[in-house]
């Protein structure tokens, strides 16, 4: 089962690659990871997409926590949560396809953010399942290129101020 982490670390040198390294030598496999400054330019967020039993992620949870940067860790599968994802798409396209390609772009939300005499580059940003379904119908077309930024999430209301009044507090 897929599992969302969120790790609020110390942005300073060396910390991101701690985390990463922890990961790769306890042989934890990452689906995806994004990381930026928090409200806090002090403090970095770090989501992180993994895959494993409860048991496996009870694991990682602790190996993180053991971890001197970190400052929270929060598994926020269960959790009510805004998930979002930024797929850059590069479509091939010939006259006959072109608006079909646009349309599919409207009909997802998307940008169209670059054109030239032979691709489309479209922006579509969702939860991971839309774009796995833009890719899905875009396919058929020619995909030349694929970016995809990897999993944003904070958990939705109320819970979330507790948290940042914890984070305040443990320091």
């Amino acid at each position: 089962m897929q599992h969302i982490i969120s790790v609020l670390c110390e942005n300073q040198f060396g910390a991101f690659n701690r985390i990463v390294t922890m990961f790769s030598g306890k042989g934890f496999n990452v689906h995806s990871m994004s990381i930026g400054e928090t409200e806090n330019p002090e403090v970095s967020r770090m989501t992180i997409v993994t895959e494993g039993d409860d048991q496996i992620i009870e694991q990682v949870v602790k190996q993180l926590n053991r971890l001197i940067d970190t400052i929270k860790i929060i598994d926020l599968t269960d959790q009510a949560k805004v998930q979002r994802e930024l797929a850059l798409l590069t479509v091939f396209y010939q006259k006959g396809t072109r608006s079909e390609i646009m349309d599919i772009c409207e009909i997802f939300r998307g940008n169209i953010v670059d054109i030239n005499n032979k691709t489309l580059m479209l922006e579509i940003t969702g939860p991971p399942d839309k774009i796995d379904a833009a890719i899905n119908v875009l396919e058929p077309y020619g995909i030349k290129e694929l970016a995809r930024s990897g999993n944003v999430v904070l958990k939705r209301g109320e819970q979330l101020k507790k948290d940042i009044k914890e984070v305040k507090s443990d320091k």
